[in-house]
């Protein structure tokens, strides 16, 4: 499989969407430049962090996916022959609204979505009132780079989701998320490696930075790649500023581990029935 160059986004909210727009355009031909052959943008990536208030002005953030978006960043994926992640806020229909990734492969060829499936609904994350709950299962998309996965944010927490993706057999799973500062942070650094070590894929973990006008609390970013050993490749990124994070990716790692450690060929799925009873 050999080495994979990928790419995180972390950055902080500009004022409008055209503008993060334009931006991210920028981080993806900076990445292009730098070797990178996939990159994933933050949750949402063209519109602040609006769940931190209860308001139906941002339904008008939503858009079709496929869409304007996707179309647009698509052929920028062509051009740079770069695998893009695109987590967006979708609208199937009037009122029918979800957090959503699209994945884009190298030729610019649309593969597929990807809807949140875990929604948090307490004070500064009131998702429930944004989004309906992802009803699309857990893709992985078979890319120029591999097998891709996505998780986004929230979903970080429920371990079913990365065991699904890992069954389905994903490679690269991407986290696209907007957690700010609190209770939550110090398991930023935790759950992600854990959930590495236990899958034995690599992990692509990205939070925004900032303060915006809509929350009261700012976005400590932290950024990072995360092996299949659980370490950390590369440096972690700042927790305050914007950052490209480039990081070559050692493909061939997972099957030594897989192999190593045994944990698909140990597993007792015969037994796991009590976990999804309702």
């Amino acid at each position: 499989m050999g080495i994979v160059r990928a790419a995180l986004v972390q950055t902080n909210w500009t004022g409008d969407k055209e503008s993060m727009l334009a931006a991210h355009e920028d981080y993806a031909r900076r990445a292009a430049a730098h070797g990178a052959a996939v990159i994933c943008f933050q949750e949402l990536f063209y519109a602040p962090y609006f769940c931190q208030r209860q308001d139906t002005r941002f339904y008008d953030y939503a858009e079709s996916v496929p869409g304007p978006t996707t179309e647009r960043f698509a052929a920028l994926a062509k051009e740079l022959g770069l695998v893009m992640i695109l987590p967006v806020y979708e609208q199937q229909q009037p009122g029918l609204l979800y957090n959503t990734a699209a994945v884009i492969d190298a030729d610019g060829a649309y593969l597929g979505k990807y809807r949140k499936h875990h929604l948090p609904h307490v004070h500064g994350f009131w998702e429930k009132f944004y989004f309906r709950p992802g009803n699309l299962g857990w893709p992985v998309f078979d890319t120029a780079v591999g097998k891709v996965g996505v998780y986004i944010c929230y979903d970080r927490h429920f371990p079913e989701g990365w065991r699904a993706l890992a069954l389905a057999g994903a490679e690269l799973v991407f986290n696209p998320s907007a957690t700010s500062r609190g209770l939550s942070g110090y398991l930023w650094r935790l759950e992600q490696p854990a959930a590495a070590v236990a899958n034995e894929y690599y992990i692509g973990a990205i939070n925004r930075v900032g303060a915006e006008e809509y929350g009261d609390d700012d976005f400590y970013g932290t950024s990072y790649f995360v092996d299949p050993e659980g370490k950390f490749v590369g440096d972690v990124a700042s927790d305050t500023d914007p950052e490209l994070v480039v990081r070559d990716l050692d493909m061939d790692l997972i099957k030594v581990v897989r192999d190593r450690w045994a944990f698909y060929r140990d597993r007792r799925p015969d037994a796991y029935g009590p976990l999804v009873a309702p």
